[in-house]
C-alpha cells in the first residue's frame, strides 16, 4: 500500500475547510482573516467530531514560512519613499499611539498580577492594528479618498514599521530578563548598526545584479531569485541573533526600491496568499475554548483595552498633530481593533516560550470581537462624533480649534524652537531636580527606614510618601510654570493657541516621572495599580472639573499675556478665544473625466454653494494664485481650497461621487501657508475694499478672514472694508 505522507492530507484537509469557511465568509461579506481563524479551530482537537490535523510540527514550519512571506511582501509594499509621504501628523500619531498603548498594556497587564513578559507583549499586541480588517472595511463602505482614510492609512503605514522592530526587540529584552535602559540601547544600536549596514551593501549590489540578469528574467525565475534572496536574509537576520522576519522586511524593502520590485510584488501574492493562509489556520487551532471561558473576564478586559485605549491614544496623538476634533475621534474608532501582526507577536511569545499559555488564546479572542467592531464604529463615528463634540465646553473646543490652526500655521520660529525657548529650561530644572530626589530618598533614606523598621515591606510605602512630599513643589513647577519672560507678545499668543499640546506634554512628563519614583520604592504590581488609578481618577476629576479647571488656567495666562503685550497692542483686539480659525487648505487633483471640466470657477460657485474658496490653481507647471470667476478648469489642475474642515467636507463629498473621476491628494503641508497679520492706523488698507487694497497684486496673498473685536468673517467678499485694528488671515505660498 502506497504511503501518503501525514504533511499532505493535513495540507488538504486544512485548505479545503480554510476554502470553504473562507468563501462562506466572502459571501457573508467578513474578513477572510477571520474566516482562516475559524477554519482553524474546526481543524483542531478541540472539535472532536471533525478530523484533527497530525503533523503538527510540520504545520508549526508552514506558519513560520507565511510569516516570512507575510513580512516580505509588507516589505514589497513598503518603501522610503512612502513613509516620507506619510507626513509628520500620521508619524507622529503612530509613534505616540503604540507608545501608548505598550504602556497601557504593560500597566494593565501588571495591575492584574501578570508577570513582566506577558504584560509587556500585552501592550505589544494592543499597539498594532489590523491593515487588512481596516481596508476592507473602508472599501466596503465607500470611504476610499477621504482626508481620513489618507490619515489612518498613512499611520498603518508607521505603525508596520513599529511592529517589526517589536518583533525584534521583544524576544531579546525578555530573554535577557531585563528593561534596563543599557539592554535597550545596546539592542537598538546592534539592529540599526546591521540593518544600515545590509541597507548600504543591498542598495549598492541589489540593482546591479538585477541589471545583469534581467535579460534572463522571466515570471518564473523572478519569483524564484526574490524568494531566493529573501531567505538568505532571513538566515543572515538569524545567525545575527535576531528575528526571521527582520530579515524578510529587510529584503523586501530593498527590491521595493529596485525597478523591478512592483513586479516581484505582484508575482509574490499568490505564494504569500498561500503561506498566510496556513499561518491563520495555525492560528486559529491554537485557539483553546476553556481557556477562553475559564477568562472570560480577561477577554472582556482586553476588548475593551483595545477599543477604549485605541480610540483615546490616536485621538490625542491626532489631536496633538494638528488634526482636527472630527478627523481625530474617526481615525481613533477607525483603529479601535488588532490583527495580523498582533497574532504574529502573540505566537512569537509562545514559540519562544516567554509568555503564558493563556495570553495567545485572550489575543485572538479580542482580535475576532474587534473586528466585528470594527465596520460598525467606522460607520457610525460621524454620529458618535456628533453626540461626544456636544458634551464639551463651548471654550474648550475653541481651543482645540486654536491648537489645530497653530500646528499647521507655517512662518516664525517652529514649534520645537518656541516650546524650548519658552518652557525648556523650566521643564529641564524641575525634572533634573525630582530626579535627584527620587534617587537620593533611595540611596539614603530607604537605606535608613529599612535598617530602622527592620525590612518592613511598609519602608517603602513610608520613602515613596517623604520623596512625594519634598518633590510636589518641583512637580507644580513642572506642570504649571509659566513661558519665560523673554518671550514677545506674539509668541506669546502662539503659545496660547499651543496651550493643549504643551499641557498634555508636560502632563505626560509628570506621569512618566511619577511612575519612575514609584518603581523606586513601590513592587511593581502595587505601582501598575496605583498608575491606572491615578489615570482613572484624572479622568474622572477632568470630567468634573474640567471647565473650571480651564477657565482658571485660561484667565491665568490671559493676565500674563496682556502684561506682556500691552505696550504693542490691545488686548481686546486679540481674544485667544477667536485665534486662529478652524479652517484649513486642501488640495485635489481633477480627472480627465471630471464634469467640471471646461466649466469657469463663476459657473461653478464653490464659495457661494459651499463656502470654499479657490486659493490657487496648478496647471502643469503654471500656478495661477487667486483665479478669477473667469478662470476655466482643465483636466489634471491641482485645486488648493481654502475652508472650514465642513466645508471641505461638503466639496470632497461632491467631487467623490464619482471615485473614479476625481483623487483626493494630501492635505495642506507643501507651499502654501496660512497666516495673518494686523491693519495699522498708518496702513495703505485701512477704510479701502479687499479689491481696492490690491493685496492680491501686490502681496500676493488671498484674504480668507477678518477678525475685527469679537466678530470673525470666514471668506469675506471683494467688497468688504478693511478697518483699523482688523486680524486678516490669508493664504501664501
Amino acid at each position: 500500500m502506497i504511503h501518503l505522507p501525514a504533511l499532505i492530507t493535513d495540507l488538504g484537509f486544512i485548505l479545503l475547510i480554510g476554502a470553504l469557511v473562507t468563501l462562506l465568509f466572502k459571501k457573508l461579506k467578513q474578513p477572510l482573516v477571520l474566516g482562516y481563524l475559524i477554519a482553524g479551530f474546526l481543524v483542531s482537537p478541540h472539535v472532536p467530531w471533525l478530523p484533527t490535523v497530525q503533523d503538527k510540527e510540520s504545520i508549526h514550519t508552514w506558519s513560520e514560512i507565511g510569516v516570512i512571506f507575510l513580512l516580505f511582501g509588507l516589505g514589497l509594499e513598503f518603501s522610503f519613499k512612502k513613509l516620507v509621504k506619510v507626513g509628520g501628523s500620521a508619524g507622529f500619531t503612530a509613534v505616540f499611539e503604540v507608545l501608548f498603548m505598550v504602556g497601557l498594556g504593560y500597566l494593565v497587564g501588571r495591575s492584574i498580577g501578570w508577570n513582566s513578559a506577558d504584560s509587556l507583549f500585552m501592550g505589544a499586541i494592543l499597539s498594532v492594528s489590523s491593515t487588512t480588517i481596516i481596508v476592507r472595511a473602508f472599501q466596503e463602505l465607500g470611504m476610499k479618498g477621504s482626508r481620513l482614510v489618507e490619515l489612518v492609512f498613512g499611520i498603518l503605514v508607521v505603525e508596520d514599521v513599529v511592529a517589526v522592530l517589536l518583533l525584534v526587540l521583544l524576544p531579546t529584552l525578555v530573554s535577557s530578563n531585563g528593561f534596563e535602559i543599557g539592554n535597550v540601547v545596546a539592542v537598538t544600536t546592534r539592529m540599526v548598526f546591521l540593518v544600515l549596514v545590509w541597507f548600504i551593501f543591498g542598495i549598492f549590489l541589489l540593482p546591479a545584479f538585477l541589471r545583469y540578469i534581467r535579460d534572463l528574467l522571466d515570471e518564473e525565475t523572478t519569483l524564484v531569485v526574490a524568494i531566493g534572496l529573501c531567505l538568505v536574509m532571513v538566515i543572515i537576520a538569524t545567525a545575527a541573533g535576531f528575528s526571521p522576519a527582520l530579515g524578510a522586511f529587510v529584503m523586501g524593502s530593498l527590491l521595493a526600491e529596485t525597478p523591478e520590485g512592483h513586479h516581484i510584488e505582484k508575482l509574490l501574492n499568490p505564494v504569500k496568499n498561500l503561506f498566510a493562509a496556513v499561518f491563520f489556520v495555525s492560528v486559529g487551532m491554537l485557539i483553546d475554548p476553556k481557556i477562553i471561558r475559564d477568562n472570560g473576564g480577561l477577554v472582556a478586559l482586553f476588548t475593551i483595552v483595545t477599543i477604549l485605549g485605541k480610540l483615546v491614544s490616536t485621538y490625542l496623538g491626532a489631536l496633538l498633530s494638528g488634526q482636527s476634533r472630527k478627523t481625530s475621534l474617526q481615525a481613533g474608532l477607525s483603529l479601535a481593533q488588532i490583527g495580523e501582526f498582533s497574532f504574529i507577536i502573540a505566537s512569537l511569545g509562545m514559540t519562544l516560550k516567554l509568555t503564558s499559555d493563556f495570553l495567545y488564546p485572550l489575543a485572538v479572542a479580542a482580535s475576532a470581537i474587534t473586528t466585528f467592531t470594527t465596520p460598525y464604529l467606522i460607520k457610525s463615528s460621524e454620529s458618535i462624533y456628533r453626540w461626544t463634540d456636544s458634551k464639551f465646553p463651548d471654550r474648550f473646543k475653541i481651543l482645540l480649534d486654536s491648537y489645530s490652526s497653530s500646528i499647521k500655521r507655517q512662518g516664525g520660529k517652529s514649534i520645537g524652537g518656541l516650546i524650548a525657548s519658552s518652557y525648556g529650561v523650566k521643564i529641564i530644572l524641575n525634572s533634573i531636580v525630582i530626579l535627584a530626589i527620587i534617587f537620593g530618598m533611595k540611596s539614603f533614606v530607604l537605606v535608613q527606614l529599612d535598617e530602622h523598621l527592620q525590612a518592613s515591606p511598609h519602608a517603602g510605602a513610608f520613602a515613596f510618601i517623604i520623596c512625594l512630599v519634598i518633590s510636589a513643589p518641583f512637580f507644580w513647577g513642572l506642570l504649571q510654570g509659566q513661558p519665560s519672560k523673554d518671550v514677545d507678545a506674539e509668541d506669546l499668543r502662539r503659545i496660547q493657541s499651543l496651550l493643549p499640546g504643551i499641557t498634555l506634554g508636560r502632563i505626560l512628563l509628570a506621569v512618566l516621572l511619577l511612575s519612575v519614583m514609584i518603581a523606586q520604592f513601590v513592587s511593581l504590581p502595587i505601582a501598575s495599580g496605583a498608575l491606572a488609578g491615578i489615570v482613572v481618577i484624572a479622568v474622572f476629576l477632568t470630567m468634573l472639573y474640567g471647565e473650571k479647571l480651564y477657565a482658571f488656567f485660561e484667565k491665568r495666562f490671559l493676565r500674563n499675556l496682556t502684561e506682556k503685550g500691552k505696550e504693542t497692542h490691545n488686548p481686546a483686539e486679540f481674544d485667544p478665544a477667536l485665534l486662529p480659525w478652524n479652517a484649513s487648505v486642501e488640495t485635489f487633483d481633477l480627472g480627465m473625466d471630471s464634469s467640471l471640466i471646461g466649466k469657469s470657477l463663476r459657473e461653478l460657485s464653490f464659495k457661494e454653494k459651499m463656502g470654499v474658496t479657490i486659493a490657487s490653481i496648478n496647471r502643469g507647471d503654471r500656478q495661477v494664485f487667486a483665479p478669477t470667476g473667469d478662470f476655466v478648469l482643465w483636466p489634471f489642475d491641482r485645486i488648493v481650497c481654502f475652508g472650514s474642515e465642513e466645508e471641505l467636507s461638503e466639496l470632497h463629498r461632491k467631487l467623490n461621487e464619482d471615485a473614479e473621476k476625481h483623487r483626493w491628494v494630501q492635505p495642506f503641508g507643501g507651499k502654501y501657508q496660512l497666516s495673518s497679520f494686523v491693519i495699522e492706523n498708518e496702513d495703505p488698507y485701512v477704510g479701502k475694499s479687499i479689491r481696492d487694497s490690491r493685496l492680491r497684486e501686490d502681496r500676493k496673498v488671498l484674504v480668507v478672514g477678518v477678525e475685527r473685536g469679537k466678530n470673525r468673517i470666514l471668506g469675506p467678499s471683494s467688497e468688504f472694508v478693511l478697518e483699523n485694528g482688523d486680524l486678516v488671515w490669508v493664504v501664501s505660498e
